[in-house]
């Protein structure tokens, strides 16, 4: 199947083409717009994106597998990240992720049986003063305790 951005994607895709002094510069804004656009980065959107910007497939798959904020493989409606570094590891990080595996039945890169919810782990998310912290779709929450997490969740249904 031959991916191609919607009609309001493809404008969005050439306002951000004049923000950027060459077409390689806008790449992890084209990225971003390609998530949305498709959900996750599959081959075949990493291959649309490099040929809409003149970028072997190699270098736009790099990029994009650098950074946690790019989905590589399909996620649950929920996309529960959360941060494993130091602080948050320190303030109880692990038991988010035990509760997760308990509540779903899920590990660090997988998704729900019924596809509400994936987990991972990821590192720093920047909030260490309010840790543990963890980013649901494009929401931070912070200063999780298991019961406050677990509500969380439970409202999300």
């Amino acid at each position: 199947m031959k991916l191609s951005f919607s009609k309001d994607a493809q404008k969005e895709f050439e306002e951000i083409l004049t923000r950027y002094p060459n077409k390689r510069a806008s790449l992890l804004m084209v990225l971003h717009l390609a998530q949305r656009e498709f959900e996750w980065l599959s081959k075949d959107a990493m291959e649309y994106v490099g040929s809409l910007l003149d970028l072997p497939f190699s270098e736009v798959l790099d990029t994009a597998s650098f950074y946690t904020m790019f989905k590589l493989k399909p996620s649950g409606k929920y996309h529960l990240q959360v941060c494993h570094t130091l602080s948050c590891a320190l303030r109880g990080a692990s038991g988010l992720c035990k509760h997760v595996h308990k509540k779903y039945g899920i590990e660090s890169g997988e998704v729900s049986d019924d596809g509400k919810f994936s987990l991972i782990k990821v590192e720093c998310l920047g909030s260490c003063g309010t840790a543990p912290v963890v980013q649901i779709n494009d929401d931070y929450h912070e200063g999780l305790s298991i019961e406050a997490f677990d509500k969380i969740l439970n409202d999300l249904k």
